[in-house]
């Protein structure tokens, strides 16, 4: 029994998670039109038809196992490795960024040193044949569930495919951040909700129990012996 969509059609996405053509994305991280639009959308049943699904985890799962569709993963190399739903086609929508112009440089040396250090993301650009890579695989019949760590780049990619003749669309809205453990069959080493996570950030329970054990210890030493505290640190 197919389930009921919640759809939309054409949105845009920014930096900011809104645009100027009135689309905003609202706390339930659901997309939302203008009220002007939403009003004439209502009387437009051709919109609805040819509107983009936005769903969660469950409902992702739905659309594989009971709708036939097929995973499409957006997301860089790097994530993708770390954990996948199986199966899954990998087309990324942006790519690692290798050009050796002076502000691409200045830029990398910039993002390694903060993005890439405490969070592992890649430097990257946009995949400029991303629409022509899924062409490759998927007929604009196919049914196509996006997915990416946040949701973001699922939903750009959407609204790239669906500007290209793709009506079968579908992202999962919170991303695979947010999809329970073992919902979907994976490969990698990681959970799909620990793939974003890389760099200096993994470690940092760990480290915070380390540095817990030392100022407890520290603690300790200072109670249960005063005398040789004050001899050791103390004294001149």
């Amino acid at each position: 029994m197919a389930m009921a969509a919640k759809t939309h059609s054409q949105w845009t996405l920014s930096s900011s998670c809104s645009s100027s053509r009135g689309y905003t994305r609202a706390r339930s991280v659901k997309w939302r039109r203008s009220p002007n639009y939403l009003a004439r959308a209502a009387t437009s049943t051709a919109i609805v038809a040819a509107g983009i699904k936005y769903v969660d985890g469950e409902e992702a799962k739905k659309l594989v196992t009971e709708e036939g569709y097929s995973v499409v993963d957006v997301r860089d190399k790097s994530q993708f490795d770390r954990a996948h739903i199986k199966p899954s086609t990998h087309v990324p929508l942006f790519t690692v960024n290798t050009d050796g112009d002076i502000s691409t440089s200045i830029r990398r040396v910039m993002h390694n040193g903060f993005a890439g250090l405490f969070y592992g993301i890649a430097f990257t650009k946009p995949n400029s044949n991303f629409v022509a890579d899924v062409e490759r695989s998927f007929s604009k019949d196919s049914k196509l569930l996006l997915v990416c760590q946040e949701g973001l780049r699922s939903g750009q990619a959407a609204e790239k495919l669906e500007e290209a003749g793709f009506r079968n669309l579908a992202f999962i809205d919170n991303g695979l951040q947010k999809v329970k453990p073992d919902l979907f069959a994976t490969e990698g080493p990681k959970q799909l909700q620990d793939a974003g996570k890389a760099g200096l950030v993994t470690i940092q329970g760990q480290f915070s129990v380390v540095l817990g054990a030392i100022l407890v210890s520290a603690y300790l030493f200072l109670t249960l012996f005063p005398t040789q505290a004050e001899e050791l640190f103390f004294k001149k």
